[in-house]
């Protein structure tokens, strides 16, 4: 440790340096805690359930036909981005998800001036996959609550956000859901 001594200075030295040392220390117990107690990835889990071949469909509401087109774009990038695995066509796939959307209420939460302030926007997801193991269905209804200005344009924006948010918050779930079952699935063998 270097100790340095100008006009009373030398304590904080010392005492931003233990702060350091502590916070590696804490660092250092925290990673021993996680390699030691067999922590894996939710990535490594979900290969126990899904293959590297994946097919994807996306079906929307009929009475979101508004929206089918952007919803399906976003459906099939979240998709991509949290699998990273290869999506093909239905012929060469050895896993499938079916993935449903079926619409969004948004419920006012707060008024000014006549006004909503504040939205909560419900999106209902169910997803139904056929992996190696069998058929597994799941539905899900996300929540995303946010606030919004008195604007036509900037209340569209945010429904789509809105929408967004909660089909990222789905999959989410659904990833989740499929590492636990990835995770039965490892103990039992």
């Amino acid at each position: 440790m270097v100790k340095i001594v100008c006009e009373g200075k030398s304590e904080e030295i010392m005492k931003y340096t233990d702060k350091h040392r502590l916070k590696l220390f804490t660092l250092l117990v925290g990673l021993l805690l996680l390699v030691s107690c067999g922590y894996k990835p939710s990535s490594h889990m979900i290969k126990n359930i899904f293959t590297d071949k994946i097919y994807v469909e996306v079906l929307v509401d009929k009475a979101e036909a508004e929206n089918a087109p952007f919803v399906k774009d976003e459906i099939n990038r979240i998709v991509y981005t949290r699998f990273k695995s290869q999506i093909v066509s239905k012929a060469y796939a050895t896993s499938q998800i079916y993935i449903s959307y079926e619409g969004s209420t948004f419920t006012p939460l707060a008024y000014e001036d006549g006004y909503v302030t504040r939205y909560r926007a419900n999106i209902k997801v169910k997803f139904d996959m056929q992996t190696k193991e069998g058929k597994v269905s799941k539905e899900i209804t996300t929540v995303h609550e946010s606030d919004i200005e008195a604007s036509s344009l900037y209340s569209s924006a945010l429904r789509t956000e809105a929408i967004r948010s909660g089909l990222e918050k789905a999959l989410d779930q659904f990833l989740a859901y499929v590492s636990a079952k990835g995770m039965l699935k490892s103990k039992k063998q």
